[in-house]
This record gives structure tokens, sequence and C-alpha cells, in this order.
């Protein structure tokens, strides 16, 4: 891989219920996400953090908590992210929480139908996050960007990128998924998502899983990640405000990402949801970092 890595710092958790996503991006860089990018002989730009407004930590407004906040965040960082992808670079989101989904992934899907590009997206997620306000138990937006990109919610966000909707459900595959709001299970089903659940993990197992979530790429895919931490297992993951039991273990995380390493398309990438607020010694942002080495092409044996 030659390109350059743009990194685009993101400290918010405007859209979380818990307070902490905010400080996600300089644990990132604690946990040395550049250096051990520059092993891997990349370029890496790091131009600091995106600013936008502060938490007022209200409560929802007809069932959005924070919308025209959310709205700058996004927009600002679509703005950012669109920029890189026209550069030619490699951006990675270094969130805060996943309601930035709608600024990174509505760039990229600017950017592949300005380039004629297929995309992809994988949603490595506890979460479905196909929520509305009308479903939401709590209004917070983290809970409904891949909705809000598929061009369900308000039209603030739902046309940032140009163009409504940003994707369509076909593109995205979700891996890992396994708490999802009873109404939400009803629109995930009717829109026909792509969900592989934790109970597709256990009977299937990841390397079943991620052939059928890679399956029908080809050199014109743009591969794009959204890395929410909550993905794993609490017991390896402890630093994220929304844990939920029975996630994917270390071995199964690294098989995930050595297999969409190893179809060398990946283009673009989120790592979401880290909240150090919530970690024991930075040890979820260090293995957050060990996963996206993996993701780069480590492996403990030379392949071909």
């Amino acid at each position: 891989m030659s390109k350059t890595i743009q990194l685009i710092g993101v400290p918010t958790d405007i859209g979380a219920g818990a307070r902490g996503a905010s400080m996600g991006p300089e644990a990132l860089r604690v946990a040395g996400i550049i250096e051990m990018l520059r092993a891997h002989d990349l370029e890496v730009l790091d131009q600091g953090n995106l600013i936008g407004p502060a938490n007022p930590w209200l409560p929802p407004v007809d069932g959005y908590r924070h919308l025209e906040q959310v709205k700058q965040w996004n927009e600002t960082l679509h703005d950012a992210y669109y920029a890189a992808l026209s550069q030619g670079h490699l951006p990675i989101t270094l969130g805060g929480d996943h309601c930035l989904g709608i600024g990174s992934i509505s760039a990229v899907a600017r950017h592949c139908r300005e380039t004629g590009k297929e995309l992809r997206v994988l949603w490595l997620d506890a979460h479905a996050d196909f929520n509305t306000n009308e479903l939401t138990p709590t209004g917070n937006i983290h809970g409904m960007p891949v909705a809000v990109l598929c061009g369900i919610g308000p039209e603030i966000l739902t046309k940032i990128g140009g163009h409504k909707p940003a994707i369509t459900p076909d593109v995205v595959r979700q891996i890992g998924i396994r708490s999802v709001d009873q109404g939400e299970k009803r629109l995930v089903h009717q829109m026909g998502l792509d969900v592989f659940d934790m109970r597709f993990i256990d009977e299937e197992g990841m390397r079943a899983t991620m052939q059928q979530a890679l399956y029908g790429m080809t050199e014109n895919t743009h591969l794009h990640v959204s890395f929410d931490v909550d993905f794993l297992d609490p017991s390896i993951a402890p630093g994220v405000g929304t844990t939920v039991a029975g996630g994917p273990s270390y071995r199964e995380a690294q098989l995930c990402m050595e297999m969409i390493a190893d179809t060398g398309r990946l283009a673009s990438l989120d790592i979401m949801e880290l909240n150090p607020a919530f970690d024991v010694k930075n040890q979820t942002a260090q293995l957050a970092v060990d996963l996206v080495d993996s993701l780069f092409g480590k492996s403990t044996l030379m392949r071909v």
C-alpha cells in the first residue's frame, strides 16, 4: 500500500449517551497509531483535530439529542474527509462517537459517485445503528448513522454530501451485531440490511463470515471500514461507553482484520467510540491500534 495516510481527529461525544469519546483521538495517538503506520513504510499526515461545538448535554428534542451540533460536526468531518480523498490520501477518522460515520461515509460515497468507484462498507459494531427518532429509546444519534446514510432521518443530516440517500443498504455489511432495539429490528429487516450477527459468527465462524462479507468486490471497489470499538468483547475492550457482552474474541477480531487486509482494497477507515473514561491504562486504545496494524497487513508469517 503506497497511499499517504491522513489522520483526522474528531474529538466529540456529541451523539453518544456517555461522555468521554471526545478523548478518543488522543488516546489512539498515545497508543502509538502514528508509529505503527509508519512502521509499514507509510507516509502519515496528522494535522491535529477538527474543531466543532461543545457538547451541551441536553435531553432529546423531537427524538434527537443535539441535532444541530451533530450536523455541524458531521459537515466539518465530511469536508475534511472529502478533501483527503480528493488528494488521493487514505483518511482515518480518529473518533469520537459513531454518529461521525455520517460525515465520513457520506464523503466516501460522494467520492465514489464522482470517480465511478463501487462502494463497500464494512460496519464492525455491536449495534446496527439503524434507529430513527420514532424508534430510539434515547435520542442519541450515534444509534442512527446507518439509517441516516440510507436516507432515513432529518434532511439536515441525510443531505450531507449533497445526495440523498448517501448510500443504499446493499453496500453495507454489518459484522458482530448483538444489540438491536425492538423497532429497529423490523426496520433492518424491511430495508434488507446484510447483517452478520454474533449468532451467525458463532455458527459459521469468522472465516466464513468474512468470505461472505467481502464477496463480490473487484479492483474497482472502494472498501470503507467503520470500526466501532464496541464490536469487540468487553472482556478485552472495556474502554467504550456501550459495552455488550458476547463479542468477537481477540483472535476472531484479528482474523477479521487480516482477511480485510488480504483483499488489498482498504481505502478509508473509521475508528469510533473509544472512550478513555471507561478504559484501563489505555488497553482498549492499544488493542485498537494492534488490530489496525493487522488491517494494514501485519501477519505472523510472510503470505503471498
